[in-house]
């Protein structure tokens, strides 16, 4: 997947570049300017003098130093007041400006905070959307794989109608049923490869929880080829052996964005995210 929302500390992403949430002087602050300057060391600060600030809205690079990345592309978002002072237009041009330093300096991959979400004040969810839009705008014409990195997950969510919304699918539908053993979801696993059924989403996860999250490739395949309906992925599961289940949080999500005809892997990730999942083609 290009675009991954992932939950860690940006300066150990090991990436080409990272991004920095910067103030206009560039000189270091709180927050994740703070923690990438102490992390890449006072090398960085030196450099970043030479600069001469940087304007809302806008981007400088320098050299990574100590951090695991070669580049650090320092981002100026905006102030949040109250919407209604270009803020959006402003937080939007931080990142296509980061993502233009970036496929200039030949990265192939990126990891970007999220910008003015701490303490410019800019609303998380909104903050994400416009993130994960842009991003995703960017990434239509060019190959870069872009994370958007997250320290706690608790602190940012989708809308909250969304989420409610989602909540309560998954309380309407969610039941406590037996679930096949390791063993049996290994072997319909490898009943579903030899029926050569192809999806762009790859399916990974920690340990013996890889497995578990096998049905993933099964909706997306169904979506990747514009599925009419919640009952033409069920056939298409069921000809292969399998079901969506009940008893699968993961599986009830993907069963409401495909109810509500949504099969925007983005939105689709944003929303697993939310409620502590495994992300399609993570």
């Amino acid at each position: 997947m290009p675009l991954q929302i992932v939950r860690n500390d940006i300066t150990k992403m090991k990436v080409d570049a990272i991004v920095n949430a910067a103030n206009s002087s560039l000189l270091g602050g709180g927050g994740v300017d703070g923690c990438i300057h102490r992390a890449a060391g006072p090398e960085l600060l030196a450099e970043c003098k030479t600069l001469g600030g940087c304007e809302t809205g806008s981007a400088k690079i320098t050299k990574g130093y100590k951090l695991p990345c070669k580049y650090v592309i320092h981002a100026v978002g905006p102030r949040w007041r109250d919407g209604k002072h270009g803020e959006r237009d402003q937080l939007i041009s931080c990142y296509r400006t980061s993502l233009a330093l970036a496929k200039d300096k030949e990265c192939e991959t990126v990891a970007f905070p999220l910008i003015s979400s701490g303490i410019y004040g800019y609303p998380k969810d909104q903050a994400l959307r416009i993130a994960i839009d842009t991003i995703s705008e960017f990434l239509l014409e060019n190959d870069m794989t872009v994370y958007i990195v997250i320290f706690d997950r608790k602190a940012y969510q989708i809308s909250g109608r969304l989420y409610a919304d989602i909540a309560e699918y998954i309380d309407d539908n969610y039941v406590d049923e037996h679930t096949d053993d390791y063993s049996e979801r290994l072997r319909r696993l490898n009943a579903f490869h030899e029926k050569e059924l192809i999806c762009e989403a790859s399916v990974c996860e920690e340990a013996d929880e890889e497995i578990d999250m096998l049905m993933t490739v099964a909706p997306m395949a169904v979506a990747s080829k514009k599925a009419k309906s919640l009952d033409e992925t069920k056939d298409m599961l069921m000809k292969a052996g399998f079901a969506l289940s009940h008893s699968n949080k993961f599986d009830i999500i993907i069963e409401y964005f495909i109810e509500n005809e949504n099969y925007n892997v983005f939105e689709i990730n944003e929303a697993l995210f939310a409620f502590d999942q495994s992300l399609l083609g993570a």
